[in-house]
């Protein structure tokens, strides 16, 4: 099967009549999204006049890519036909074309790998899983001076970076967005639907085949709290009080992201949550420097406990060189994972958090999530380890290793009732 044989659905063909420079596809599971999307890349590989065209599909992980996408790429390319004349790299999950295209194949668990490209057009897949920097900070400016293409395509998991580029697209007249849900579309038999309905919890159905951006998240181990925090009017602007210390708690990556949350402990077990930062591929020099550019006045930095651990390369480790660079950590204990979440849960109740500063990290602890074991089809004791756990790591450190200095207090159940900050609870 080459590209050109490819034949779209009715609702595939009118998306394909109605694209904008930028669209949002929302669409229920087993829609064809990905062959959609899969096959604009490469009509526009084929069509272009430049020699040197570059197309990317995203997906959250770069397994996923390899998984669900990459088979389904080359065979629509022609892969095994006489005719085939596109090029695969298996290496690096890029087809090339006889006229100088090339569509390559990316995870957005490493957004920082995908800069300094230029890019024609971009689809990403499962947008609900990745971190929205991913488009703002890094695909974004590869498209601007070629004036390229980008594609959103997922199925809600909530209030996350999908959501929130579709809220945003529908107010813009320049971008096309596009809702598609079971109930609608007709292209999964009814009696299958109704036999989904049963098997599956009603916000299960509603966010998988009714494409419910409010549905709950599937294991969120902080949904409800995160959800109390909106209602109670914790999720706002948060002021840093320049008279107290700030806190830092960091999950420290060595490939991969590094997060640092910084915190200030109120009167009365409360705590003020004032900002947030995520950095990939990174050195200690780096965050030091965050640390000087933001200006607090620091109390305790928390680290996890492997920041013992002595590197290879250097015969150091990462607590010698933060010393070295002026910050002390305190050691986080060495407990347990679930017990670490379980604390989290206790203070969460207790805690203000900043909506812009803390924004990523907000949607982290939203999103944190149980895996699901298919073979015994029940949740995981462990977590799934995506996008959102450099965020969660950080915070659950803070609430196993910090240490208020004034005995006596405990994190308020009830802070809701008391609001430190000087304003009313809900938002504006």
């Amino acid at each position: 099967m080459t590209q050109d044989m490819y034949t779209p659905r009715e609702h595939q063909a009118k998306i394909e009549a109605s694209l904008a420079r930028f669209s949002v596809l929302v669409c229920h599971r087993r829609f064809g999204k990905t062959v959609l999307s899969v096959n604009q890349l490469i009509r526009a590989a084929r069509k272009t006049d430049r020699t040197d065209w570059r197309g990317a599909y995203i997906a959250p992980l770069y397994r996923q890519a390899k998984t669900v996408v990459w088979d389904e790429l080359k065979r629509y390319c022609g892969l095994g036909l006489d005719n085939c004349t596109v090029k695969f790299n298996e290496t690096e999950l890029r087809a090339d074309f006889e006229n100088g295209s090339r569509i390559r194949l990316f995870g957005a668990n490493n957004p920082d790998s995908l800069r300094g490209m230029y890019l024609d057009g971009v689809v990403f897949d499962e947008v609900a899983q990745m971190p929205h920097r991913v488009w703002t900070e890094v695909i974004r400016p590869a498209l601007s001076d070629r004036k390229g293409w980008a594609l959103f395509i997922g199925t809600p998991r909530g209030k996350n970076a999908l959501y929130e580029i579709w809220e945003k697209a529908k107010l813009d007249p320049d971008w096309f967005t596009a809702m598609y849900r079971a109930s609608e579309t007709g292209i999964i038999h009814p009696d299958e639907l109704s036999a989904s309905g049963r098997e599956m919890s009603p916000e299960e159905y509603e966010q998988e085949f009714e494409c419910s951006f409010t549905a709950a998240i599937r294991g969120a181990y902080f949904g409800q709290l995160m959800s109390d925090a909106d209602r109670d009017g914790r999720v706002t602007s948060v002021l840093q009080d320049p008279s107290m210390p700030v806190h830092t708690a960091w999950d420290l990556g060595m490939s991969d992201s590094t997060s640092i949350w910084f915190i200030q402990a109120k009167p009365g077990g409360t705590y003020a949550v004032i900002d947030y930062y995520e950095a990939n591929g990174e050195g200690l020099d780096h965050y030091a420097k965050v640390l000087d550019q933001k200006g607090y006045k620091y109390g305790m930095h928390i680290a996890p406990h492997d920041i013992r651990v002595r590197e290879l390369g250097t015969g150091k480790s990462r607590l010698e060189v933060s010393r070295s660079l002026g910050i002390r950590f305190d050691i986080a204990p060495n407990i347990p994972v679930q017990d670490g979440i379980n604390a989290v849960r206790t203070i969460l109740p207790s805690c203000w958090f900043d909506e812009k500063k803390c924004a990523l990290g907000i949607e982290a602890l939203r999103h944190y999530r149980r895996s699901f074991n298919d073979r015994t089809a029940n949740f995981s004791t462990r977590p799934v380890h995506d996008w959102t756990s450099h965020a969660v790591d950080g915070f659950r450190y803070f609430a196993v290793g910090f240490r208020q200095p004034e005995s006596g207090h405990r994190a308020s159940k009830t802070s809701n009732d008391y609001n430190p900050f000087g304003r009313s609870h809900g938002r504006s």
